[in-house]
């Protein structure tokens, strides 16, 4: 009988080189498939969205918020403020309660 034994070794080896080998065949048919996809999709004018892969950019995920009304108002220059985020220079070490816009 011809039966050779492959040392541990050898078998090691062969396993490597066949996962590489594995890997390129892989990269080569995913490759292959996003054109074919790619090709389709443009053929039938289908969109990502179209197979519920909304593409969302970080832009649109934000809340859109409504303005507010202003809350204080400089009645020399007639700027105004909300009363949200940094006040304005013109509020600086100043009391609000003087630039409170009353109904």
């Amino acid at each position: 009988m011809g039966i050779t034994m492959n040392s541990y070794k050898e078998i090691q080896n062969q396993i490597e080189r066949l996962q590489k080998e594995a890997e390129q065949v892989r990269k080569t048919e995913v490759s292959n498939a996003i054109a074919d996809i790619q090709s389709k999709m443009r053929e039938f004018g289908i969109s990502p969205e179209d197979l519920g892969f909304a593409v969302r950019s970080k832009r649109l995920q934000k809340t859109v918020r409504k303005p507010v009304a202003p809350k204080y108002r400089n009645d020399g220059t007639g700027e105004t403020w909300s009363g949200r985020g940094k006040p304005p220079k013109w509020m600086a070490g100043r009391d609000k309660a003087q630039f409170l816009i009353r109904a």
